[in-house]
């Protein structure tokens, strides 16, 4: 048995080496012995998977030992995406396991319980998870295993959040990027069936997602934004393989960041659908979310990165909107789950409102802003884990980085240094997994970025 580890996200591993069947039994067992100790035998488990390679035949293995071990099992009868099973755990009352590896490698499988919250389960959880492996528990509760479509409870409570019927008036151009993933089947399906037309490309379901990666950045929709240019006035949209992340594309051919996106969602929630609360944001998103929720006499929460943070913060403060820089966000009604699918109709929406293209929302939004922010990531990489502690101590001590001067410091995640410009910070933050050091960077011009770039590689 290898040593199994639940990061951020779950257990993640490549499939045929250490996810293997003699793995995920022993996981399986963990989990099923968690939700026994903590909501009995009677507390119903629902199973999905996304199109990755072995995930329907490791999470049928799932399903039949937890079945026979005494639960009642729902297992979805098609590639689901994680954040249609996270509701569904919600509206059922049900803890879930979904197998994705998210936006992993094709090569890699993973396994994420899911509590009844509908959310990422926090650390104590995943602590206790991992304490149960290697042990079972005993019942004479005779299980059962139905296979369900859990599609349709999401697409209803989809449809109280989103208008539809503005943005088919709106009648924008749509170009839709399956990029071979599990929202295929799911946002076609809530446009179609309101009348929405759009174009799509890459709609099937591939194991090795098309020989790229399962991640919706620039670099991996290429086609996309091909598609874009040579079509004018297309808004292009992506998921990851499990998705709950967004990517999106403007009508110019360009990658929108996730950061813009959260900024425009919040305006469009505050000023058209009238939501009331706080901004949720990690340590490592955009200062001009701070300067926009500031102008929209907002609040903000911020949290360490990882969303197992931000949809705990969700639960807590039930905020206007809820996002991080790395493609997730959720919303107030919703769950504590990232939902790119969600992501992409709520830009749709926010068009249709406003009339206007996503070029114009991004003009507008960095008119409001008054400045532009550049970031960028640095992963610094150590010897072994024990460097990494005197490297963090190293940046807590420092009170000036490239000739500009520390203002203040933030130790909730890392050591993040803001500076005197009122402009730019650094994040410096350990990998969970890794002897390595991922270094976040923002600042207002190209020049400053390259600078701290260049003082702290």
């Amino acid at each position: 048995m290898t040593k199994i580890k639940f990061g951020t996200d779950g257990w993640r591993a490549v499939v045929g080496k250490d996810f293997n069947a003699e793995n995920v039994e022993i996981v399986t067992k963990a989990i099923g012995k968690y939700v026994f100790d903590n909501y009995g035998i009677y507390k119903t488990i629902i199973i999905g998977y996304d199109p990755r390679n072995m995930a329907k035949e490791f999470s049928m293995q799932c399903a039949e030992i937890l079945s026979k071990s005494g639960f009642k099992v729902l297992y979805s009868d098609k590639v689901i995406p994680t954040p249609v099973l996270a509701f569904n755990a919600k509206h059922l009352d049900a803890c879930a396991i979904m197998f994705t590896a998210s936006h992993n490698p094709p090569e890699y499988l993973g396994m994420k319980f899911i509590p009844d919250y509908a959310g990422p389960a926090t650390s104590e959880i995943t602590d206790e998870v991992v304490s149960n492996i290697g042990q079972d528990f005993k019942t004479s509760v005779k299980g059962k295993l139905i296979y369900t479509d859990f599609s349709n409870n999401y697409f209803k409570h989809i449809r109280t959040l989103i208008d539809f019927q503005r943005i088919k008036d709106f009648s924008p151009r749509i170009i839709f990027d399956g990029l071979y993933a599990a929202s295929i089947g799911y946002f076609d399906k809530l446009l179609s069936d309101r009348g929405i037309e759009y174009d799509s490309i890459h709609m099937y379901h591939d194991p090795n997602f098309g020989g790229g990666m399962p991640e919706p950045k620039p670099q991996y929709l290429g086609e996309l934004i091909e598609y874009v240019k040579s079509h004018k006035g297309y808004v292009g949209f992506a998921n990851d393989g499990d998705s709950d992340r967004f990517g999106v594309i403007n009508e110019n051919g360009e990658y929108v960041t996730p950061n813009e996106i959260i900024a425009i969602l919040l305006m469009h929630l505050k000023k058209h659908k009238k939501y009331s609360g706080c901004l949720v944001k990690t340590v490592g998103a955009s200062l001009m979310l701070d300067i926009v929720a500031k102008k929209l006499e907002v609040e903000v929460v911020e949290t360490p990165v990882g969303f197992k943070h931000v949809g705990e913060a969700m639960r807590k403060f039930n905020p206007i909107i809820a996002g991080e820089e790395s493609g997730g966000l959720s919303i107030q009604g919703h769950i504590p789950e990232k939902d790119g699918i969600l992501a992409n109709l709520l830009v749709l929406e926010a068009m249709a409102y406003e009339n206007k293209t996503l070029v114009q929302l991004q003009n507008e939004l960095h008119r409001i802003v008054g400045k532009t922010f550049i970031n960028t990531r640095v992963d610094k990489k150590l010897n072994n884990v024990e460097e990494i502690k005197p490297v963090l101590e190293e940046y807590s001590q420092k009170e000036e980085v490239a000739g500009l001067k520390v203002a203040k410091k933030d130790f909730k995640d890392g050591v993040k240094l803001y500076f005197e410009d009122n402009s730019s910070w650094i994040l410096v933050r350990p990998s969970g997994t890794e002897p390595l050091l991922r270094i976040y960077i923002e600042s207002d011009t190209a020049e400053k970025v390259e600078n701290f770039k260049n003082a702290v590689v």
